[in-house]
């Protein structure tokens, strides 16, 4: 019968690939470690590990069955920590994630609110894209994450914070650039860059424009949002761009143009997502306030 333990011991080897690292980390013995692993493989009837001369490589079996183990320790610690009734939930650290669109733009306004707001927590920060965020938050590696919703994930507990608005970037000579608005409908789709695969922002931008074809786009395999406004900047093609990133302006220091789409204008969702298990419920609430705050225009003074 598999156990909490042997669940532990897998995803300990998993991660560090090595017996003696992961017989150290659970407090065991490696011939222990090792034993244990035999037995729970022997209850699947299956590797789980390809045993090599500098460690352990996860068969295929094992790879899934440890995504599905730290997923169940996770709860279960969130669950244990509910029935000590732990009072430092709200003071210790706070492993969170954000999206590559979201992190450089947000993060510098919203990590001094949180400072300022709440002193007690100490945040750890992880920039990922959406899908290895939501791996991560379910198999505990993080405790929330920053993107755009929905997430679609039943696990999980997702607060909206605010809209970011799309906007279409395009260079000084585009025959755009003097247009107060344009609509989705006039988007040269041939001169279209966007993000890498794996980026939600792409997929949204893809959806925004109604592609059908992603292979006729320029094929242009950038992992980040500023190199492509710098590419359009020099004249290389257009983007859609979230307002978060471009500030409170139509242009930004590198020459964009930058035009606002017609009502009804696309934007997409961000807020905060934890697991519906996590009893740091009143903290993740707290946080979403100030992700809120931290994309609102500065007050005038």
């Amino acid at each position: 019968m598999l156990t909490l333990r042997h669940l532990r011991y897998v995803d300990a080897l998993a991660r560090l690939r090595h017996f003696g690292q992961a017989a150290a980390a659970v407090g065991v013995t490696q011939p222990a470690l090792s034993m244990q692993i035999r037995e729970v493989e022997a209850l699947l009837g299956g590797l789980l590990f390809e045993r090599t001369p500098s460690g352990a490589v996860p068969t295929r079996l094992g790879e899934e069955f440890a995504v599905r183990a730290a997923r169940i320790i996770a709860e279960m610690d969130d669950l244990e920590a509910i029935g000590r009734g732990d009072r430092a939930l709200s003071h210790n650290r706070l492993r969170l994630g954000v999206i590559p669109s979201i992190a450089p733009y947000l993060l510098p306004r919203l990590l001094p609110l949180m400072t300022d707001r709440m002193p007690q927590i100490g945040v750890q920060l992880r920039e990922a894209v959406t899908d290895s965020l939501v791996d991560d938050l379910a198999g505990g590696k993080i405790d929330a994450m920053i993107a755009s919703l929905p997430l679609r994930q039943g696990d999980f507990v997702e607060r909206p914070a605010f809209e970011d608005e799309f906007l279409l970037a395009v260079p000084p000579g585009s025959s755009l650039a003097v247009r107060k608005k344009v609509s989705v409908a006039e988007i040269d789709q041939s001169e279209l860059i966007l993000l890498e695969d794996g980026h939600c922002l792409r997929d949204q931008a893809l959806a925004v424009c109604g592609i059908v074809d992603p292979p006729q786009l320029r094929r242009f395999g950038a992992s980040s949002l500023s190199t492509i406004l710098h590419m359009v900047a020099a004249g290389h093609g257009i983007t859609l761009a979230p307002r978060l990133a471009m500030g409170e302006g139509d242009a930004d220091n590198s020459g964009l143009c930058v035009i606002p789409f017609a009502d009804p204008a696309p934007s997409r969702t961000v807020g905060l997502a934890w697991r519906r298990t996590s009893p740091r419920q009143p903290v993740f609430d707290q946080l979403a306030e100030l992700v809120a705050e931290a994309a609102s225009p500065p007050k005038a003074h």
